[in-house]
C-alpha cells in the first residue's frame, strides 16, 4: 500500500503523535504482517529494527541458566522497550521476541530512532511510558517467580491470556505454558489436574482449556 492509504489508519493507532513523525516512520519503516510463533529477535542480536505493534500481541523471553522466561507482552500501540535500550547502548539483544498471535508490525529503523526522540517529544513521552510499563510488568513477574506456587502461576497466566484474547476459551499445549513459565512440562500437567479439580478450569480434547474463575 501507498503511504498516503496507511497513513489514516497508523494515526488512529498512534492518536496524540503528529502527523510529520507518523509519515517519517511510514516513509522509513516497513508494514508487515507477522505469522503466530515467528521469532522476530534472538539473543546477541544487533537491534537494525524496532517492532511497533499495530495488531496482535508479541511475548518477550530472557534465559536464566538455560531456562526461558516470559518477561512480558507487547501489544497493539506499544514496541519493545528493551529493543530501544539496546539501539541507545548499541549492545546486542539481551532478549528475544516471538509472535504470540498473528500480528501486524511497523519495523522502525533503528539508526532513525535517536533523531526522532529528540526531534519529537510526544514520541519520547511513550516510550518512557512504556519503559514504566515494562518495568511494572517485570516486577508482576518477579513476584510470581519468588512468592506464587506454580498453581497460582498457571492461573493467573490463563487469566492474563483470556483477557489478552478476549476469550475464556483457549487453545494452550500444556508445552507451550511450560516454556513460557521456565518449568517442565510435566508439571503443568499435574497442576491443571489440580486447578481442574478446585473447579477453575475445565480441559477439553484437543487441547482447549475452558477458564471457569
Amino acid at each position: 500500500m501507498e503511504t498516503s492509504d496507511l497513513l489514516p489508519r497508523l494515526s488512529r493507532i498512534l492518536q496524540g503523535l503528529p502527523l510529520p513523525l507518523l509519515k517519517e516512520m511510514l516513509d522509513a519503516s516497513e508494514w508487515v504482517s507477522l505469522p503466530k510463533n515467528k521469532e522476530i529477535l534472538r539473543v546477541g542480536q544487533y537491534v537494525r529494527v524496532v517492532p511497533l505493534v499495530l495488531s496482535g500481541a508479541i511475548k518477550v523471553y530472557r534465559q536464566f541458566d538455560n531456562t526461558d522466561l516470559l518477561l512480558y507482552y507487547i501489544r497493539a500501540r506499544e514496541s519493545c522497550v528493551m529493543s530501544f535500550s539496546a539501539v541507545l547502548e548499541n549492545s546486542p539483544s539481551e532478549v528475544y521476541a516471538i509472535i504470540e498471535e498473528e500480528a501486524e508490525v511497523l519495523l522502525l529503523p533503528s539508526k532513525l530512532l535517536p533523531e526522532w526522540v529528540r526531534v519529537y517529544p510526544l514520541l519520547n513521552q511513550l516510550i518512557y511510558h512504556q519503559f514504566h510499563q515494562r518495568y511494572a510488568d517485570l516486577l508482576q513477574t518477579l513476584e510470581q517467580v519468588m512468592f506464587q506456587k506454580m498453581d497460582q502461576r498457571i492461573h493467573h497466566y490463563l487469566q492474563h491470556k483470556a483477557g489478552m484474547r478476549g476469550d475464556k476459551r483457549l487453545f494452550l499445549r500444556h508445552r507451550e505454558i511450560a516454556a513460557d513459565l521456565g518449568t517442565a512440562r510435566e508439571v503443568v500437567t499435574r497442576v491443571l489436574k489440580k486447578l481442574e479439580a478446585d473447579g477453575l478450569i475445565k480441559q477439553e480434547s484437543g487441547g482447549h482449556i475452558q477458564l471457569l474463575s
